[in-house]
C-alpha cells in the first residue's frame, strides 16, 4: 500500500490530502479567517494564515498514517498552467513540499491550482476517461470563472481558455451580493439556503459577448433590488438565476463551436444546487461532487498518484 500526498494553499482555503493505491481518499482542509463584513483577504493575509494552518492539518492528515507510505508529494505552485501565473498564497503550500519531498526522499511534483479542480472533478463523478479524452471543463469560482478545453498529457491536462468572464467572476458576485445581505464571508453556502426559500420567480437577461460573459451588471441588479426592499430570499435566487442562465448560455455556445463532448462543472461555485440541477438535466454536465467542488488538495493527490506511476 501507498500513498501520495497532495497540499493546496489557495486564496481562501488550506488543503491537504493522501490519495491511497487501493483508492482511499483521507484529507484535511480549514477555510482562512476573513474578518466579517469584508470581502476577502489580502494576500498577504492569506500567506499568513496558511503559514499558521498547514501545519496542524498536515499534522492531522498524517497522524495515524505510517508516513514512509507516502512515495510521492504533490503541491499546486500557481493559479493556472500558463506563463506568469502567479500568487504568493501558494508558495507556503510548495515551500512545505519541498521540505516533505527532501525529508523523506521522495519525488516533488507540481501542478496548477486550476488542474486540481479539474482532476477532483473527473475523480468525484466517476469518469475517469477524461484522463484520456479531449472536454471542456468549466471552473467557476470566487478567483476564476472560464472555461477550458483540456487534452490529456502524460498525466494531467493541457488546457485552452475557449470562454471566460470579461469583468466580474461568479463567486464574487455571489460574495458582493451577499456580504450587502449581511451574510459572512464566504457567502456561497448560506445564499444558497436564502434562495431555496424562495417561492417566486424571477426574470434574468444575461450577457454574453460571443461565449465569454459580464457578470458586473448582475451585481448591479441585485443592489437595485436591495435598494428596493426586496427580501434576501429573493436577491439571493435573483442572483443564482442569474449565474446559472450565464453558465448555461456559455455552454450552449461552446457546443455550437466543439460539438457534444463531455463538459465538466468544476469550483466552489458549481456545488451549487440550483445551478447544478439545471445544467445537469439541459446538457448532462458532469459535476464534482459538492464536497470536492470547492478549494481542495485531493485533485492534486491524485495527480501526484498518476505523474508518480506514470514515471516508474
Amino acid at each position: 500500500m501507498s500513498y501520495y500526498l497532495g497540499i493546496d494553499t489557495s486564496n481562501y482555503t488550506t488543503s491537504v490530502a493522501l490519495y491511497c493505491d487501493n483508492g482511499e481518499i483521507i484529507q484535511q482542509r480549514r477555510l482562512l479567517p476573513v474578518k466579517e463584513n469584508t470581502r476577502g483577504l489580502r494576500q498577504s493575509d492569506a500567506v499568513f494564515h496558511h503559514t499558521n494552518q498547514l501545519y496542524s492539518l498536515y499534522g492531522e492528515l498524517v497522524k495515524n498514517i505510517d508516513t514512509s507510505l507516502i512515495k510521492a508529494v504533490g503541491a499546486s505552485s500557481r493559479p493556472r498552467p500558463v506563463n506568469n501565473s502567479y500568487m504568493p498564497c501558494f508558495t507556503v503550500g510548495l515551500n512545505t513540499a519541498k521540505i516533505i519531498a527532501d525529508t523523506l526522499k521522495i519525488p516533488l511534483f507540481t501542478f496548477s491550482h486550476q488542474e486540481g479542480h479539474i482532476s477532483a472533478g473527473i475523480l468525484s463523478s466517476g469518469n475517469l476517461e477524461l484522463f484520456t479524452k479531449n472536454f471542456i471543463a468549466f471552473h467557476v469560482s470566487g478567483g476564476t470563472t472560464e472555461a477550458v478545453y483540456s487534452k490529456p498529457n502524460e498525466c494531467g491536462f493541457d488546457l485552452k481558455i475557449v470562454a471566460k468572464t470579461l469583468d466580474l467572476n461568479a463567486g464574487q458576485a455571489i460574495d458582493r451580493t451577499g456580504v450587502m445581505l449581511g451574510i459572512n464571508f464566504p457567502c456561497g453556502k448560506e445564499l444558497e439556503k436564502y434562495a431555496l426559500n424562495y417561492n417566486g420567480s424571477v426574470k434574468v437577461n444575461p450577457t454574453l459577448k460571443g461565449a465569454d460573459c459580464c457578470l458586473s451588471g448582475l451585481e448591479n441588479q441585485c443592489k437595485k433590488l436591495f435598494d428596493n426592499g426586496d427580501s434576501k430570499e429573493k436577491i439571493s435566487y435573483y442572483c443564482l438565476k442569474y449565474i446559472e442562465a450565464t453558465i448555461s448560455k456559455m455552454t450552449e455556445r461552446l457546443i455550437e463551436k466543439y460539438g457534444k463532448i463531455p463538459f465538466l462543472y468544476a469550483g466552489g461555485v458549481m456545488s451549487n444546487s440550483i445551478i447544478r440541477a439545471t445544467i445537469e438535466q439541459q446538457y448532462g454536465g458532469l459535476f464534482a461532487s459538492p464536497e470536492l467542488s470547492s478549494d481542495n488538495a485531493v485533485g492534486i493527490a491524485y495527480l501526484t498518484y498518476r505523474k508518480a506511476k506514470n514515471d516508474n
